[in-house]
């Protein structure tokens, strides 16, 4: 899900705390001039009260951006968006903070060790003023000392300069931007090219929800980043590029208009339009895939692709759900909730306040456009429950390959039998299954929860050969 107030970027799986007595003289100083977050120290300081008992003594305390400013109060305060990181786990370590830069923004690094996994949380800062929070792969920067780790915190990717190809010469990572014209900028992208003359089928690559760096990253892996390497060893182009609302969330974090059209599909659209044009690339040859909601996205975009008289060769559909997002939330936290071997009185609280939020969806048609539900503007909630993904897959003729892992437990193998027995019959759609893969098509269990993303693993080579030899058939 695209968190409209995206100076905050909050994951699926996170929540913290620490012990902060709230003196008088603290609150003589929060009634003064908010402080500016300006070192190491001060971002250690933020943080050890931030996932601490008292969270919410930092709310008049710092200096905030008006856009973080205004999603902290819709997010109920610092206590509110410490809530959101409860599935995390129990904070067991905090590692001392490092400086780095992020698309402009200094960036502390704040390498933390949670019950359930590790993750760095990142704090951008602009001017003094703090301007978003983010999870990010761990990484405790001891190795390469002040600023290490900053391209890997916001999930960049490492690619290679432009042209300049793979170690193996087996293929090419070429830097390809997307054009944005609505909001008079571009999105930078990667084109990896198999090694000869093309010219090449190709796939555009969707991001699920979030604001996603080009390679998809969560934690310690990248699938789309193994996508792109793993096709390309296979003949076929691959276009990956940082999603709309990682480079511009700033931008757009006070859009109470932007939909999943908006974020999402607009650019895949564009992206199938761009590599049309490039000289390597076989125009007619062109496919689609997403991942997660980029998934279920997959049928909007089909169907905006005709209409703009545009056409793809088929689409890939890996975990997409064809139910409603705030339902796949309830059971994710329920699931993840279900793994603690006990839940405290904190835990529960918290788990109550973010069903209380997706209560407020019951009557959508009461929600104004300055409504947010878990931060997210109503506009946006609206936009998914008119849109009935089944039905425009239904409407779809092109080839479709859906595929699941059986291990996932974000998409599950409800949401797999429920397009089975929709779309099964359907000549133009294939369906399969893989045991023992997560929602990332990486080897893990349900059991591990969050923790599965912790570990470095690349997308199983099956689910590779399996997406190539679709598209290879339909050459």
């Amino acid at each position: 899900m695209r968190t409209k107030k995206n100076t905050v970027i909050l994951s699926v799986m996170c929540m913290l705390a620490v012990f902060i007595t709230f003196t008088a003289a603290q609150q003589t100083q929060a009634a003064q001039e908010p402080r500016k977050m300006e070192t190491a120290a001060d971002a250690d300081e933020w943080i050890s009260v931030f996932l601490g008992e008292t969270p919410e003594t930092l709310d008049d305390e710092w200096t905030l951006t008006p856009q973080m400013e205004a999603a902290a109060t819709q997010l109920g305060g610092m206590k509110g968006m410490a809530a959101s990181l409860a599935v995390l786990g129990g904070i067991e370590e905090i590692g001392p903070a490092y400086e780095g830069e992020v698309q402009g923004y200094k960036v502390f690094n704040i390498p933390c060790t949670f019950s359930v996994m590790k993750v760095n949380l990142v704090l951008a800062v602009q001017d003094g003023a703090i301007a978003g929070l983010t999870t990010g792969p761990y990484d405790p920067g001891e190795k390469t000392g002040e600023g290490a780790g900053t391209e890997s915190v916001e999930g960049q990717s490492e690619e290679s300069p432009e042209n300049e190809e793979s170690p193996d010469d087996d293929f090419a990572a070429i830097d390809l931007a997307l054009p944005v014209p609505s909001l008079d900028g571009e999105l930078p992208g990667t084109l990896t090219v198999p090694k000869g003359d093309g010219p090449f089928p190709a796939v555009v690559l969707v991001h699920g929800s979030g604001p996603n760096d080009r390679d998809e990253t969560v934690a310690s892996v990248k699938p789309f980043r193994d996508l792109a390497e793993g096709l390309a060893l296979r003949g076929i182009a691959v276009y990956r590029f940082d999603k709309r609302t990682y480079v511009y969330g700033a931008q757009l974090a006070d859009d109470k208009d932007i939909t999943l059209e908006d974020e999402t599909i607009v650019d895949a659209v564009n992206a199938v339009q761009l590599l049309a044009g490039q000289e390597k690339i076989d125009k007619d040859r062109i496919f689609v895939l997403g991942h997660s909601l980029g998934g279920n996205a997959i049928p909007a975009i089909a169907q905006d692709l005709e209409q703009t008289g545009l056409k793809a060769g088929g689409f890939i559909m890996l975990a997409a759900s064809p139910r409603p997002l705030d339902e796949l939330m309830r059971e994710q936290y329920d699931f993840l909730y279900s793994l603690m071997p006990e839940i405290t009185e904190e835990q529960q609280a918290e788990k109550d306040e973010v069903f209380a939020e997706l209560d407020k969806l019951k009557d959508l048609e009461g929600l104004s456009e300055d409504d947010t539900v878990l931060g997210v503007y109503s506009t946006y909630w609206k936009w998914l429950a008119q849109y009935d993904a089944m039905e425009t897959a239904k409407e779809m003729t092109a080839p479709c390959l859906l595929l699941q892992g059986e291990e996932d437990y974000q998409v599950t193998m409800e949401d797999f039998n429920i397009w089975q027995e929709a779309l099964g019959d359907k000549e133009n759609f294939e369906m399969k299954s893989y045991p023992g893969l997560t929602h990332a098509f990486t080897p893990g269990q349900k059991t591990e929860g969050a923790n599965v993303y912790a570990r470095a693993a690349k997308v199983d080579e099956q689910v590779i050969e399996d997406i190539a030899a679709f598209i290879l058939s339909r050459s």
